[in-house]
């Protein structure tokens, strides 16, 4: 009997993931595409890249699930997820002790709280401009004149909290530079804003109750610094998966494979998270 292999997309807002599993949910290729803006091609060249690593073609794969703000533009798609399903489908089978889902990607944040069995209890997302996003790094990276990559270590210097009063990614930049222009230290900035940008992390948290077992995901997570101040924050530790960026992508796998084969992963039920993807989406 042949193998049966299954695949979950995630197109972004500001990257595309693809990732392959086999019918024993083990994870054989994951590829992250990154894009200026949702992008037909690039979810492509992530779907193609995952493929030719998992050594198969289109047409080895069984089912396939979308998830993400482009999830309608996923072909041979079986069905799609919102992120939020599918976050907390790849948290749950991960962590089965997780509670609680911080997700900080491109363009949004979002808290992702779950029940006793690992589904979606309750979520909260931000509201405004890219506010406390992975974006906003991008435009501290652009003031201050150094890579992204660099943004991280230069916060973790960082010894005064100055007052970072917008969370617009829109103005953020010209507060920033401001700050400087005034003879603020980069690193001081650096911190202020990541400590901001961990605040507004909170707010969320408190809209749907702060728990115990907490997970980061999203690229955001990839930044030790931004871990740091959210765990400063909250004054709790969290866990962050090996690749935190592929996340609702590896939840969307795990339900194409649960959805198609009918098997039920760990405690999850398939026809219970379609019927709360329902209330999911109609909220979100």
């Amino acid at each position: 009997m042949s193998t049966a292999y299954f695949m979950g997309v995630d197109l972004g807002s500001t990257t595309a993931k693809a990732v392959v599993l086999n019918d024993q949910a083990k994870v054989l290729s994951a590829h992250i595409v990154q894009m200026g803006a949702v992008s037909r091609r690039g979810m492509e060249q992530a779907v193609e890249s995952a493929l030719a690593s998992a050594g198969i073609t289109q047409k080895d794969i069984r089912y396939t699930i979308g998830t993400g703000y482009g999830r309608r533009l996923v072909p041979e798609v079986g069905r799609t997820f919102t992120e939020i399903t599918c976050h907390a489908r790849g948290v749950a089978a991960l962590f089965p002790e997780a509670n609680l889902v911080i997700d900080i990607g491109g363009q949004d944040s979002k808290v992702i709280a779950l029940d006793e069995q690992g589904l979606v209890d309750n979520f909260a997302m931000n509201d405004r401009c890219a506010s406390g996003t992975g974006r906003f790094y991008e435009v501290l990276a652009r003031a201050l004149e150094c890579d992204i990559s660099e943004v991280g270590a230069l916060a973790m210097k960082g010894t005064q909290d100055l007052e970072v009063s917008t969370m617009c990614a829109t103005f953020a930049e010209t507060e920033i530079i401001s700050l400087l222009a005034e003879g603020a230290d980069p690193a001081d900035v650096a911190a202020s804003v990541h400590r901001a940008i961990a605040h507004r992390a909170l707010g969320l948290v408190a809209m749907v109750g702060k728990r115990d077992g907490v997970i980061m995901t999203g690229g955001v997570a990839k930044n030790p610094a931004a871990v740091h101040f959210l765990e400063a924050a909250l004054k709790q530790k969290m866990q962050v998966p090996d690749d935190p960026q592929i996340m609702g992508a590896y939840g969307a796998a795990l339900l194409a494979l649960e959805i198609s084969s009918g098997r039920q992963i760990t405690q999850y039920d398939p026809e219970k998270v379609q019927a709360l993807e329902s209330k999911v989406e109609a909220a979100f």
